[in-house]
Parts: C-alpha cells; structure tokens; sequence
C-alpha cells in the first residue's frame, strides 16, 4: 500500500476515535462545568500539573508506540473499520493486552491531574468501563475469530489491563 494512503488511514483513524476521547470530549467537560483549574493555588497546583504533565506524555508515548505497531507490524489501524491484518505481540503487547487503550486513559489521567478535575476523572472511568464492556462484548470474539488459536494463547499468558512483569515469550 503506498505510504501516503496508509499515512491518511491512520490520520483518519486518529481522528475519529483518539482525538475524539482525549481532547474533543474532556474540552467539552471543561467548558460545561467551566473549569480551569480546581486545583488550589500554591504548591499542590504545581505538583498536580507537573505529574499530570509526566502521565500525559507517558499515555502519549504509549500510544505512539503501540499506533507504530499497528502500521508496522500489523499492516492496519486502531479503527474497527480498518484493524490490523496481523496479530500484534511485541512491543508493550508483551506485557499488557490492551496497551493503546492504557495509553488514551493515561493521558485523560494526565489531563485530569493536571486540572485538578473531578470531571476529566469521572470521564476517565466512563471510558475505561466503555472500553471494558467494549472488549468483552466485541473485541475480544472477533480477535478470536480472526487469529484463532494463535490469539487464544496469547490471550490466556497476557492480562487484559493489568501488565506482566515480565514479557510474554509465546509459550
């Protein structure tokens, strides 16, 4: 596939869903419960910031890195409409099976830290639970019926949300 046309799916891609979660609909929250900031001035204003800022590019990083894979190595996108052909294992897939959506709830994480929001944490929680029902319902069958055998396994040494602490080899 040429690389502009995969370079357009994937921006595409991006923006329907990711942009959508992280910065669509927590600016919407923001601007409904007119918020700024609820942290209080001073210190804890500062602090909050700075570790809402480091979980923000941690989540960010994550995402990237698992959005190259998904190209890379799977030859597909993060849309339901376009996914990977294959299987992707490598990377933060050896550890956590859902790491792109870690990703995206790291950053709505950050942006609620960052605030001091109340809100962008309730919104953070609302997708993370959609994401849960999502993976149940959806994602996990049609991986299944997708890759077979070769998702069965990795699914049965790789937890859902919750990282390994060591990679997961294959066996």
């Amino acid at each position: 596939m040429k690389p502009i046309l995969m370079l357009a799916r994937h921006l595409f891609a991006i923006l329907v869903l990711p942009f959508v979660m992280t910065i669509v609909i927590p600016r919407w929250i923001a601007r409904g419960y007119g918020l700024v900031t609820e942290w209080p001035a001073g210190a804890a204003q500062v602090l909050g910031q700075i570790a809402g800022g480091a979980v923000f590019l941690a989540g960010l990083s994550l995402f990237l890195w698992c959005l190259y894979l998904f190209a890379a190595r799977g030859k597909g996108t993060l849309a339901p409409w376009d996914p990977p052909k294959h299987l992707v294992v490598s990377g933060p897939y050896r550890y956590v099976r859902n790491p792109m959506i870690s990703g995206v709830l790291m950053i709505i994480a950050g942006e609620a830290l960052f605030h001091g929001s109340t809100s962008l944490g309730l919104w953070m929680l609302t997708f993370f639970l959609f994401n849960q029902i999502h993976f149940l319902v959806y994602e996990e069958p049609n991986l299944e019926s997708r890759f077979g055998d070769e998702y069965r396994t990795y699914k049965a040494g790789v937890r859902r949300w919750i990282p390994r602490l060591s990679a997961w080899t294959g066996h």
